[in-house]
């Protein structure tokens, strides 16, 4: 069954640490979806990701770019998999019917907006009374992660 994620972002924004979590996907073997709330979210991530640190490279793609089957990473704002990804990222608070097709779902919660922590909450109720395994970590003060629970 899939294993969903919380990382409630207090500290870094989404920019800042979606790459580090892509790159710790990339380097074991796995490809992600990272799906977006709209066309705007998606391009600007793309973008950012060619140009998060000069020193690294981050394999991905868009509907912009294409030959979806061959990126490693796919930006997108519907539901699809269309690189056949084990991993969904879920980012600003965008939900997905197919959550159930990955190993792993990650929800990216933006810890300074109060709706979204709201809107979480419920998302993590619904999560458990079906089934899933559910962890939650929390930004520390530098920047990295505390599982919480």
């Amino acid at each position: 069954m899939t294993e969903i994620r919380f990382y409630h972002l207090t500290v870094k924004a989404l920019d800042q640490v979606l790459p580090e979590i892509l790159t710790k996907a990339l380097s074991t073997g796995r490809r992600a979806v990272v799906k977006t709330v709209d066309e705007r979210q998606a391009e600007t991530l793309n973008a950012h990701l060619w140009t998060w640190r000069p020193d690294a490279f981050l394999p991905h793609g868009s509907a912009k770019d294409g030959f979806a089957a061959d990126q490693p990473v796919w930006i997108t704002t519907i539901d699809e998999n269309p690189n056949k990804s084990d991993i969904l990222i879920l980012a600003g608070g965008v939900v997905s019917d197919q959550v159930g097709a990955f190993d792993l779902c990650c929800e990216m919660l933006d810890g300074n907006d109060a709706a979204a922590v709201k809107a979480a909450r419920v998302r993590w109720k619904d999560y458990k009374e079906a089934g899933y395994g559910l962890t939650y970590w929390q930004q520390t003060d530098t920047g990295g992660w505390e599982k919480k629970a």
